[in-house]
């Protein structure tokens, strides 16, 4: 499920340049279970499988270091953010646990330094997370990308929705582009971008201005 993600792109260019080392860990590899399994029916009843502890302990043992941080994925998790992304992407090492089924036995928790979820809304498993976190956090890793480039995001310093981009042509079906934008007057430019950011923010997405 992985390799198509992560052998393309900005991730794969990351990869190639050693800006990354991305490690893809199967825990069914470290199960005591004389059939290979990982899961186990929920005490109490209750339909699904549920993911035992001792697989990925151990797992999770044999790859931590001094300086790891341990994610867990599910859905009771901190909604993930793009300030999360920006201060994990400056960690030295981060170990996420994709789950999978029912969900964790809840012990699992114990020996995560965060739980976090990408949004109110259930999926097969966490792999598909996983990957969204990854690219979210290596594109904002020194010398993967422009700077200028991430700083400028949605989301980004400003936590507002970046604001509308055009290129050629200037008039397309007799759409226009903005003439601010063919000025050349930097700072008006600057100040209308920053405008039409404020304005496409209150328009699609109040809740970010909530605090402000």
């Amino acid at each position: 499920m992985f390799s198509g993600v992560f052998l393309e792109s900005i991730i794969k260019r990351a990869i190639d340049c050693k800006k990354v080392e991305i490690n893809l860990v199967n825990f069914r590899d470290f199960t005591e279970d004389p059939h290979n399994k990982v899961d186990d029916t929920p005490y109490g009843g209750g339909a699904g499988m549920v993911l035992s502890c001792q697989p990925i302990f151990d797992c999770v043992e044999s790859l931590k270091k001094e300086d790891s941080k341990v994610i867990l994925l599910t859905p009771s998790g901190k909604p993930y953010k793009q300030n999360i992304a920006y201060d994990l992407s400056k960690e030295k090492h981060l170990i996420i646990i994709c789950g999978h089924y029912e969900g964790f036995d809840e012990r699992i928790c114990s020996i995560c330094d965060m739980e976090i979820s990408i949004g109110d809304y259930v999926l097969t498993g966490g792999e598909i997370p996983a990957m969204v976190m990854v690219d979210s956090i290596v594109r904002l890793m020194p010398g993967v990308i422009n700077e200028q480039s991430h700083m400028d995001d949605s989301f980004g310093k400003q936590d507002l929705l970046d604001y509308p981009t055009y290129t050629k042509p200037s008039v397309f079906r007799g759409m226009e582009v903005p003439k601010i934008l063919l000025s050349g007057d930097h700072k008006k430019i600057e100040e209308y971008r920053y405008q039409e950011s404020l304005k496409k923010t209150k328009e699609r997405r109040p809740d970010l201005l909530e605090n402000k």
